[in-house]
């Protein structure tokens, strides 16, 4: 999937009409008939399943739909669970960019930005449900799993749930996530994809738990481990390319300590400042060639990494500062390229330059719980997203920079500084 990239000078860009709010329209039937037709291949492809519970306490009330996030077969497997089920669906604003975006519209769409404070999302969600009569669909994680857990997601769901006092369901896939990783540059892998699908709690059961007890079923649900159900259940990925882009993920070496100078090629990850190198099997599990298997399970790698990023915010040492290329969306027309600025992260937050100095947007280490980070975005490169609800700044770091330990290190940062704030 590509988008729409015009290059522009930031000047005009600032003359550019800003996105409008439109309230969600009803799903157009005719529109899902062709969805539905267009999942088929897909589906049987992936010779998908799924198994339900406490669904018959919901019948054919609309309700709030929560799926994992793995990969852009997401949408296809939730219109093979829920058609003719009409289902509004909350999409990235970027996701409903051009003429893609209008017919999203008619299938029920409503766009807003990953990751920042939308009170009208939360208007347009009871919208769909109370007049629209329809259910609706949230990737509650925002964006894709990196390493085959849930992406870090916003505290106190619960209190949502509770404002809208509808049931509550959950979509938990397995298999989505090995058939298209983030990680591995788009090449299809052929793997059977299954889900479960669960109603974690009636309208009733809503009304009667507390915001905690909510949140504590919703974790519950997304306290999954794509790589450790490969490995448990001897899911078999024998392709030669399976650890391609593997470095996205695992950006710092275990043995020598180096960052960014990982490489996954084939089924060997590489670093290339010790020589060091781990194959991946094909249960997606790791071996190191020679010496010591710091962490056979890819996770347990990410979470080391997630413990030094830690270390370096609590010692004052982590600073991300690199040239990059920046692209600014305003509105669903695409996205401009305004040439190249500068992007620093500190324990201040972020600030980021260009433009001859026209732009200077700064975003405190509080905006966010979490960094719209990607891999090879809309087929480009990887990428760190900032902004708010004006602007979307896109930016692509022009060095060796891991848009990975940014996610990490906004995370870790986030939880830090409200401690902080809590203890004051």
């Amino acid at each position: 999937m590509k988008i729409k990239v015009k290059e522009m000078p930031y000047e005009e860009v600032l003359k550019l009409p800003r996105l409008q709010h439109k309230m969600p329209m009803k799903p157009q039937a005719w529109l899902m008939a062709i969805v539905r037709l267009i999942c088929i291949s897909t589906l049987k492809k992936t010779k998908f399943s799924y198994t339900t519970e406490r669904m018959d306490l919901i019948k054919d009330q609309p309700c709030l739909i929560l799926m994992n996030h793995s990969s852009f077969t997401d949408m296809k497997l939730a219109y093979g669970i829920f058609y003719p089920k009409k289902m509004g669906i909350v999409t990235s604003v970027d996701a409903m960019s051009g003429i893609l975006g209008k017919l999203m519209r008619l299938l029920g769409c409503t766009p807003t930005h990953k990751y920042i404070t939308d009170i009208s999302l939360i208007r347009d969600i009871k919208y769909m449900l109370e007049e629209n009569k329809t259910s609706v669909l949230m990737y509650p994680e925002a964006g894709y799993s990196f390493d085959g857990r849930a992406t870090t997601m916003p505290k106190r769901l619960g209190t949502l749930m509770k404002h809208l006092g509808v049931p509550v369901v959950t979509v938990i896939t397995q298999g989505a996530f090995h058939r298209d990783p983030l990680y591995n540059m788009l090449q299809i892998r052929d793997v059977k994809v299954s889900a479960h699908v669960k109603c974690i709690a009636t309208a009733e059961e809503v009304k009667e738990k507390t915001v905690e007890e909510l949140d504590a079923l919703l974790e519950e649900s997304f306290s999954f481990d794509n790589f450790a159900w490969q490995r448990d259940n001897k899911i078999s990925i024998d392709v030669p390319y399976r650890a391609d882009g593997l470095h996205r993920i695992l950006y710092k070496c275990p043995h020598c300590g180096a960052e960014n100078e990982m490489e996954g090629k084939g089924i060997t990850l590489s670093c290339h400042a010790c020589g060091k190198q781990w194959t991946m099997d094909e249960y997606g599990q790791l071996s190191a060639n020679d010496g010591e298997t710091e962490y056979p399970h890819i996770p347990d790698w990410y979470t080391w990494q997630r413990e030094c990023v830690k270390k370096e915010l609590e010692e004052g040492t982590y600073r991300l500062d690199t040239d990059v290329d920046i692209m600014i969306q305003v509105n669903l027309d695409g996205v401009c390229n305004i040439g190249s600025g500068h992007l620093l992260h500190t324990e201040e937050g972020f600030r980021l330059t260009g433009a001859a100095g026209k732009l200077d947007y700064y975003q405190p280490p509080t905006f966010s719980h979490t960094l719209y980070a990607d891999y090879y975005w809309y087929e480009i490169a990887d990428v760190i997203g900032i902004g708010n609800n004006e602007f979307s700044y896109f930016c692509f770091p022009k060095e060796k920079v891991s848009v990975t330990k940014a996610r990490l290190a906004t995370e870790e940062l986030f939880k830090m500084k409200r401690i902080r704030k809590k203890v004051k």
